[in-house]
């Protein structure tokens, strides 16, 4: 009796190498960890609108002695005039606080195992989102409470960026670095849009519970990666990845080697001994980095831009559109989705140019003449409304999802660095940190000038993208010169 062929769906899982399976098993643990980071995040953005109502349009019970018509439904303190100064402060409790955070973060996360720490930070994060949910069922009328709960949640958020960067560039090379990264990116808004949705389901309700589910799922992950988790290739008798190529180097990352270049001033960060190389890098040295500080600055000003969507883009549409506090934060998942589309397609033109700074800068001069047009136009119909949301998203969060993945493992894993594999966290904090200062100060900024008209928002916003696409200005330039023939590069995709 003759045996039957091979079985399709076992040839498949076969033409795979154990190394490939490794990879592609982190990548998708990873990128469900920080989806739900970002799940655990969202909540607050959507239930803004339910904390302060116009309570004139609702019907009050029949048992409610209450003479204020316009605020009986509101949750103190939340209720006065000044409501949005206050979802300022607590944004920024949290935003401030994960800007500091982060700059310790990164060095935490190469002296500790990965495992753990990211662990410990889920877990942790799960409680404080809960927490502050409860703050509904405990009939907790305190602002103090939910900033408090605010800060310490954004504290123990700042284990997860460095944490989860540092494990993937363990495993990938650079290759196909911008795509994969962009792709894997999409944690982001996918975590936005489920905590949309998951909050939008119970704001209406029990708004507590908006943000008790989202502390559950992020803590049952901190239970998946502590059981879970493989940090390194080597852990597991993998093959480590290539970082770099001996045969080309990068026109934007590569040491200067005449007066020519742009970093022609650059101070190579030393490297020890061999038995030296495995010490986590400093600080000061992972600032000396050709391009970390100008991608630092920048993201700042983009970071800022999508944070500012982030909190408070559910708010305006139910402002200016006027949808209920759920139809709002529906109609927000859509400009995540877009940065879903824009954070691959940056990849994708970045790895096969070459240019990380020039794909980032060109996004950013569409990003704001669009800003402008959406608030112009972008809430006279649905379809308008879908579209330019969808096309904002994608411009404004392609070159901050490019800078936060593919550009940071780049410089973490730096020719410079002479094969030291413990600078990827610290590199990855420092950008992500001063990111997190321009993310910390746009909500703040919003707060503030919202009341004056959202016009003024935009034109903030727009500022904000312009300076970002000038703080590229120089490594731009460097990448256009190695283009037009003053330094070597093959276009085209590699191999991881």
């Amino acid at each position: 009796m003759t045996s039957s062929p091979l079985a399709p769906g076992i040839k498949l899982i076969t033409s795979f190498s154990r190394d490939s399976w490794y990879r592609g098993f982190i990548l998708l643990l990873t990128f469900l960890f920080y989806t739900a980071y970002h799940l655990s995040r969202k909540p607050i953005s959507i239930v803004k609108s339910q904390l302060h109502r116009n309570c004139s349009f609702i019907i009050r019970p029949s048992d409610l002695n209450i003479t204020d018509n316009d605020t009986w439904c509101d949750w103190v303190p939340f209720d006065q005039d000044n409501y949005q100064n206050l979802y300022g402060y607590l944004d920024n409790c949290f935003l401030v606080a994960y800007a500091i955070g982060m700059f310790f973060s990164g060095m935490f996360g190469e002296r500790l195992p990965l495992r753990y720490y990211l662990a410990v930070g889920m877990l942790s994060s799960g409680l404080f989102t809960s927490l502050f949910g409860l703050g509904y069922y405990w009939n907790i009328h305190s602002l103090w409470y939910y900033c408090l709960v605010q800060a310490l949640n954004g504290l123990v958020q700042t284990t997860g960026w460095p944490a989860v960067v540092a494990c993937v560039g363990n495993w990938f090379g650079k290759g196909k670095r911008g795509f994969i990264m962009g792709v894997w990116n999409s944690h982001t808004s996918v975590g936005n849009i489920l905590g949309s949705l998951i909050a939008g389901a119970f704001v209406s309700s029990a708004w507590g519970m908006s943000f008790i589910v989202p502390g559950i799922i992020i803590g049952a992950m901190g239970i998946l990666c502590f059981l879970f988790l493989v940090e390194k290739p080597e852990d597991v008798n993998c093959t480590p990845p290539q970082h770099h190529e001996d045969t080309e180097r990068e026109p934007l990352l590569r040491n200067s080697s005449t007066n020519e270049e742009i970093f022609n001033n650059h101070t190579p960060v030393v490297v020890e001994a061999a038995e030296e190389q495995a010490e986590a890098i400093s600080f000061c040295g992972a600032l000396r980095i050709p391009g970390v500080v100008e991608f630092s600055l920048c993201l700042l000003f983009a970071k800022l831009v999508s944070y500012t969507f982030l909190y408070w883009l559910p708010l305006y549409i139910a402002n200016v559109a006027h949808f209920d506090p759920k139809a709002a934060g529906d109609m927000s998942t859509l400009f995540d989705v877009g940065g879903i589309l824009g954070g691959i397609l940056a990849g994708v033109i970045s790895d096969y140019t070459g240019g990380r700074a020039t794909t980032c800068c060109v996004m950013l001069i569409v990003a704001a003449p669009m800003l402008f047009v959406y608030n112009l136009v972008g809430q006279r119909g649905v379809s308008t409304t879908v579209g330019m949301l969808l096309f904002c998203g994608a411009l404004v969060n392609g070159p901050y999802a490019l800078i936060t993945t593919a550009v940071s493992a780049d410089l973490g894993t730096h020719e410079c660095l002479a094969g030291n594999s413990r600078a990827l966290s610290t590199v990855t904090a420092i950008i992500d940190g001063t990111g997190s200062i321009g993310a910390a100060i746009g909500p703040l900024l919003a707060g503030l000038i919202s009341p004056t008209g959202w016009n003024n928002v935009f034109y903030m916003l727009i500022t904000a993208d312009v300076l970002a696409c000038l703080l590229l200005s120089r490594l731009v330039f460097k990448e256009v010169r190695g283009w037009c023939g003053y330094t070597t590069r093959q276009r085209g995709f590699k191999e991881i």
